[in-house]
């Protein structure tokens, strides 16, 4: 039974709940088509609220079997029940009352994964964003806190393991074959919040120690012999709760924090209030099977989840279109946590590089959307990278307006004043204007507007009066639903560099604010006057990108060439080398298009080279110097009529150049940068192969790359060597027997490890070309293929529309037609996964007309399936809306 209504939620019609929720007692008797839950819930009457307002409780596919009233059973004359609520009228006028709901639900069928469901014969709970209401009646809605006591009732052979949110009353036999086990959180919650999982796991176990003493018990759970694989999560765990007690000041609350891993999971994780639920890919690692990004993910993301005990669980969202309130801030703060583990240069490249490949072409297309929305359908739909990444960046702007010591005072001060509360955008605001005495209302418009602001950028010099002079200015695209943007307040990193590499240091700046380093632009137009400057300067702007924009900054190579050897910012440095390699990519996918042979110019390759040779530069930089702008990077600087095919020819022809001029240079890091001994997931080893499998990318271009690719695979001792050069040999020779003969070593060396055939399937969806579809759907129906598990799915469907270029924009547009069958199929048994997959499709008018026709007419084959989830049919409509 459907329950989605889609109906429109509006920002400007908040108001709190007529009852105020005072606590909750849950019972489950756990079983797996018949769960049996009794709820008990304390409301009173909100003053002021009209003594006939009846009781509001959300609900979605559930079977109600009981009803009462302060322990009365109900007459059904009191009650109205419908798919989506229930309503409950006469109610006491002054005093608290009870509710009690006795609802049945089915988690073995619960295939959405929301709610309670049964996995692997693991019960779970997945409850944000609205899936408490898959569980019982409830106010279903972030500002609605209390706290919960929960009771677990289960057969005890099938589930000697139960547990909930808080500390452990206790527990016991219950009756012949079952017992049961009582949890308590004391911190009120709203119900997005709550966790239940029971099962027959295995257990880690350690101890922290706190900033004022306190020994909290630490419990990972897994399934059983996998208990080893789970040693570096409860390593990151503890330098996170560490760091988060030295840097924010933020102590642990509970008696005990517990992580539980599942293998099907729709989300990365969820932080439930001392009982994160993980999908497992981010916790198991080891070096046979986990490759130094499945290392780094697992320390950023137990992180990210525990920073939210704080961010986000002891201060919540008043409601969900203040989902950037726990999510921007929380990405921030793990990648605060990341850089300061590993190279915050190496990572903030990371980050940029994710902002623009996938925030970039959402805030340009039809799901643009503010960071802090007004408006949604559906809100699993706004989880998106501009709440997320875009939403840290806003994060990142406010430290550096106002500075390290300016930010720590708002940051102390926000949870000072809202520890417990439901709290809003404008409330995390005010808290750093209170503490600095400044005025954020114009920096506020970053959570109002969407669009990616473009800077564009000019300079001059004058010798004579030895001045410098910068001009910029600003203009914020037209984005849905937003026609007319103000000029937002843009703080711009800078530094100046002199002709032999040495900073400039100008006697004075005039023409706006200026603090330290960062140029304050708040007009439309505006310029900066750069005083006592003896010779022409290079400028390098947006260093560490300081802020979230596109900037148009016509530099000469030389100009180039310079930042990219003297900046002392690594990112500045970085994108110096980006900027000298995309004149060259998309000249070199114009060519391609025309039919023309393309020559990369000696200036770019003469600089990349050198940084690559240079060794005294981390080689972790040096490795995201080798990778070029990607294939996507090129299609969105190209902005439209894009050709996929050409795109990827031209960056070959580019990377094939740059290959045999820097074959000694390649060969000599090959060699070098191999890692000695006990493989170690520690940054300094990464980075080492990180370059030399680099330098592999390249020499696998030369001749000899296919036998010099199958002996890296051979040789490699750990995964991420191996998966290295799989994907070299499948991505650059398809068709060689070394490939079949490699990928068929690696599916009967790991086909017993569910993560581990997930990179299979991925790397073989990614091959590119257009018989890339016939590959995957020959893999559809391979006998390891699980189409219920979403990591499975993400990793041939998923990454085959995601990161596949030639391969799913095939010109006679069958890549978007399967991607619609897919997305029918998927949409009736798991909507989250479907619509995150169709978000594939959000840049189908920057493709060229024949394509563009095509993937339209695949939306439209989408749009008129009947009994479409409001989760699918909310993107597609948005999607095939006129612009």
């Amino acid at each position: 039974m459907r329950t989605d209504t889609g109906q429109i939620v509006h920002l400007a019609d908040y108001r709190p709940t007529d009852f105020v929720l005072e606590r909750v007692d849950l019972t489950f008797e756990l079983d797996p088509r018949a769960t049996r839950l009794e709820s008990r819930l304390i409301f009173h009457r909100r003053e002021g609220v009209d003594a006939k307002a009846p009781l509001v409780l959300d609900g979605d596919e559930l079977t109600l079997t009981e009803l009462r009233l302060d322990q009365n059973e109900l007459p059904a004359g009191q009650y109205d029940l419908s798919p989506s609520s229930l309503v409950i009228r006469d109610l006491p006028e002054t005093a608290p009352f009870e509710v009690t709901v006795i609802t049945t639900i089915n988690p073995e069928e619960n295939t959405q994964l929301m709610g309670l469901y049964r996995t692997n014969g693991v019960y779970c709970t997945q409850c944000e964003a609205e899936g408490f209401r898959r569980i019982t009646y409830f106010p279903d809605r972030p500002d609605v806190l209390a706290p919960f006591t929960v009771t677990i009732i289960a057969d005890k052979a099938a589930n000697p393991v139960l547990l909930s949110n808080g500390n452990f009353l206790g527990g016991g036999n219950y009756d012949e074959g079952r017992h049961f086990a009582a949890w308590f959180d004391p911190f009120p919650k709203p119900s997005y919040l709550f966790a239940l999982v029971a099962g027959d796991l295995g257990v880690v176990e350690d101890t922290f120690t706190t900033m004022s003493d306190r020994e909290v018990k630490l419990k990972i759970y897994v399934e059983h012999g996998k208990e080893a694989r789970a040693s570096y999560a409860m390593d990151a765990l503890k330098r996170s709760m560490k760091w988060d007690e030295e840097v924010f000041g933020r102590e642990y609350d509970l008696d005990i924090f517990m992580i539980v891993a599942v293998s099907d999971f729709n989300m990365g994780a969820m932080e439930n209030k001392g009982l994160n639920v993980f999908n497992d890919k981010y916790v198991l690692a080891d070096p046979e099977t986990a490759t130094d990004q499945d290392y780094a993910n697992i320390e950023a993301i137990i992180a990210h989840e525990y920073f939210h005990n704080w961010t986000g669980n002891r201060i919540t969202c008043r409601d969900w279109f203040q989902l950037c309130l726990k999510e921007g801030l929380t990405v921030f703060r793990d990648h605060e946590f990341s850089a300061d583990q590993r190279s915050r240069s190496v990572k903030r490249i990371a980050e940029v590089r994710h902002l623009k490949a996938e925030q970039f072409p959402e805030d340009s297309g039809p799901l643009a959307h503010p960071v802090r929305p007004t408006t949604y359908r559906e809100i699993n739909n706004f989880y998106t990278t501009t709440v997320y990444e875009k939403g840290s960046e806003v994060t990142r702007m406010i430290a550096t307006i106002l500075g390290r010591d300016g930010f720590k005072k708002g940051m102390d001060l926000y949870f000072e004043r809202h520890d417990g509360d439901a709290a809003t955008v404008e409330d995390f605001v005010k808290s750093f204007e209170d503490a600095n005495g400044r005025d954020l209302s114009q920096f506020s418009l970053w959570y109002h507007q969407a669009g990616t602001p473009l800077v564009t950028a000019s300079t001059s010099y004058d010798a004579a009066a030895k001045t410098f002079e910068l001009s910029l200015e600003q203009a914020i695209p037209a984005t849905p639903g937003q026609p007319n943007k103000q000029p937002m307040h843009i703080p711009l990193s800078f530094a100046l560099i002199a002709d032999n590499g040495s900073l400039v240091n100008a006697a004075s700046v005039s023409g706006g604010e200026v603090t330290g380093d960062v140029l304050h632009l708040t007009e439309r137009q505006q310029s900066f006057t750069f005083s006592g400057v003896g010779s022409r300067p290079v400028l390098s702007l947006n260093r560490s990108f300081s802020a979230p924009i596109n900037l148009d900054f016509k530099q000469s190579a030389d100009d180039l060439v310079q930042i990219a050897r003297h900046d002392t910012d690594l990112f500045a440095r970085w994108q110096a080398l980006t900027d000298l390699a995309l004149p060259n990519l998309l000249q070199a996918a114009r060519d391609a298009r025309e039919g023309k042979e393309t020559v990369c110019e000696k200036a770019f390759i003469n600089a990349l080279l050198e940084a690559a040779a240079d060794e005294t530069l981390e080689p972790a930089f040096r490795a995201q110097a080798l990778a070029l702008p990607s294939e996507n990077d090129v299609a969105r600087e190209l902005g439209g009529n894009n050709d996929p095919d050409a795109i990827h020819s031209g960056r070959q022809a580019i990377l094939k150049q740059i290959a045999k001029a820097g074959a000694e240079v390649f060969g000599k890091l090959f060699e070098s940068m191999k890692t000695q001994g006990t493989f170690t997931p520690d940054a300094a080893s990464a980075g080492k192969r990180a370059l030399r499998n680099s330098a592999l990318g390249y020499l696998a271009l030369l001749d000899g790359g296919a036998e010099r690719a199958a002996s890296a695979f051979a040789a490699a001792d750990n995964m991420t060597d191996m998966v290295h050069a799989l994907t070299v040999l499948a991505h650059r020779f398809p068709d060689d027997a070394k490939t079949a003969e490699a990928l068929g070593a690696f599916l009967k060396r790991f086909e017993a490890n569910a993560l581990v055939l997930d990179k299979w399937f991925a790397i073989q969806a990614t091959i590119p070309g257009a018989s890339a579809l016939s590959r995957v759907k020959a893999l559809l129906e391979d006998p390891h293929y699980a189409p219920n598990n979403p990591n499975r799915v993400r990793s041939l469907v998923g990454s085959f529309a995601f990161a596949n270029p030639t391969g799913f924009h095939r010109a006679d547009g069958e890549g978007y037609r399967f991607l619609a069958s897919q997305i029918i199929g998927i949409d009736p048994r798991n909507p989250q996964l479907a619509a995150r997959i169709l978000t594939s499709m959000r840049s189908w008018r920057s493709m060229e007309s024949v394509r563009a026709n095509h993937a339209r007419s695949a939306l439209v084959e989408i749009e008129r399936t009947p009994s479409l989830s409001t989760d699918v049919r909310d993107l597609i409509e948005r999607m095939l809306k006129d612009q």
